[in-house]
């Protein structure tokens, strides 16, 4: 039996509920140990071994407690996090990491003061479309890639106030929401971007947060990134396009992890777990050498699981840590500059000493 990581996850709302508990309790080597819920105890309907808390202190007080899961809206990160460090603990936050890169800088320092894992759970580099494409660019079947747009749109029109995400505020608001991991999907694929041009806005009537984003990431050699979303598409989009010198891929629907999850399974539970259904599957017309291919190319399964074992893997083995917190602050950065972009209407040069290099 492997080595137990003890697990204290702050918050059981959507995000805990929906995505960390039951990610990680398919992990082995991971123990989801205590929960905090405030005015409830639901977490021990699903995982009846847990201790329920009522505080995250009584997290930090516990020296058996390995691991803290920060599942906070956004704008409330930066103090559970500095707590879960100064008390020795290492640290997964959900995304985005922070409001401001001010307030990343002062998380990553306070990690390396005190040789603790700071990681952000950036699941969508694990699904199954994204990890599709990154191996469609690793064997190069699309040849260099000159255009690419991301969408993630939806119907939404009426604005319900219910959530942070609705809220007025620094750290609210679609682009810090779904935003965030296209930029995270984009800087790993292709890197820090040169340039970077944006509109940002309120749509829907009555909204105080933004709820529209159309950012395009400008590169070395003309290629260009364009990130979208908007309320208010009704029929069907693609999620992906890619057009390279050799050929094009079309990517339409959603990685199938997240209703799986929403409606109660996990990937201890599901013998197909992540698989897509093959109507889904994206199309794709290239060239290799002399032959032309045009058809279908079946999508990789999804792995959110695979991101808490890295984590684990990284603090008990030292394997090298997948989503590593300069890397989230890069994509806090750049949304940063790209609410500047806006606000000023003009292209902005992204100018970064620790600009990263693209993984594919």
């Amino acid at each position: 039996m492997k080595p137990q990581l003890q697990v204290g996850l702050i918050g059981y709302g959507f995000a805990g509920r929906t995505f960390h508990a039951p990610v990680i309790t398919s992990v082995p080597g991971l123990r989801l140990r205590k929960v905090v819920e405030r005015r409830s105890e639901h977490s021990k309907e699903r995982y009846p071994w847990v201790e329920v808390v009522k505080s995250a202190e009584a997290l930090y007080a516990d020296p058996e407690i390995d691991l803290i899961i920060v599942t906070t809206p956004s704008t409330h990160h930066v103090e559970f996090v500095r707590n879960a460090l100064n008390a020795g603990k290492h640290v997964v936050i959900e995304k985005p990491f922070t409001a401001t890169t001010a307030e990343a800088d002062e998380l990553i320092q306070l990690a390396k003061e005190k040789n603790k894992m700071l990681s952000v759970f950036h699941n969508r580099r694990w699904d199954g479309d994204f990890m599709t494409i990154k191996e469609l660019l690793q064997k190069n079947l699309l040849g260099r890639i000159r255009e690419c747009e991301f969408q993630w749109n939806r119907f939404n029109p009426i604005v319900s106030g219910n959530n942070w995400r609705e809220q007025a505020g620094t750290g609210t608001g679609v682009f810090y929401d779904l935003g965030v991991h296209f930029l995270d999907q984009a800087v790993c694929l292709f890197g820090t971007p040169d340039t970077i041009t944006a509109k940002i806005e309120s749509q829907r009537e009555n909204s105080v947060a933004h709820d529209y984003f159309d950012v395009t990431l400008g590169y070395e050699g003309n290629l260009q990134v364009r990130l979208k979303s908007s309320p208010f598409v009704r029929i069907e989009s693609p999620r992906y396009i890619l057009h390279g010198e050799n050929g094009s891929f079309i990517k339409f629907g959603v990685d199938p992890q997240e209703r799986a999850l929403i409606n109660g399974q996990s990937p201890a539970t599901s013998n197909h777990w992540g698989k897509e259904a093959e109507e889904l599957w994206g199309d794709i017309y290239t060239s290799l050498g002399q032959l032309t291919v045009k058809g279908k190319i079946e999508t990789l399964p999804g792995a959110y699981q695979a991101y808490y074992q890295n984590v684990y893997e990284h603090i008990m083995e030292g394997a090298e840590l997948e989503v590593k917190p300069e890397e989230a602050r890069m994509n806090i950065q750049l949304i940063e500059q790209a609410l500047q972009s806006n606000q000023e209407g003009r292209m902005l040069f992204v100018h970064d000493k620790n600009a990263l290099k693209g993984r594919v």
